[in-house]
């Protein structure tokens, strides 16, 4: 099971915490994004993924997907939950 420091869990993601409110504040040193394709799901991570590459790539096509503004508010990338999950585990086991 994912953990995040200080994030409620509604629905156990293999090794992080997934929350689907937006009123749960979001720890020092990390961003909330918003993935799924019908039920986007909101994941708190660490400040630190910005700077890798396989993140850029999804931040791009989020870029290209939505552009600046969209409807959600936040940070959208357009892939399913499960393609998410394997690019954190990725980089967290680098």
């Amino acid at each position: 099971m994912y953990k995040f420091p200080k994030i409620m869990q509604t629905k156990p993601a293999k090794g992080r915490y997934v929350s689907s409110s937006t009123n749960i504040d979001v720890p020092k040193g990390h961003f909330a994004v918003y993935v799924g394709e019908n039920n986007m799901k909101r994941f708190v991570v660490p400040l630190s993924y910005l700077k890798h590459p396989s993140f850029q790539t999804l931040l791009n096509l989020a870029k290209e997907e939505f552009g600046y503004t969209h409807p959600k508010g936040g940070l959208t990338f357009p892939c399913n939950e499960e393609t998410f999950i394997e690019l954190i585990n990725n980089i967290r086991l680098k």
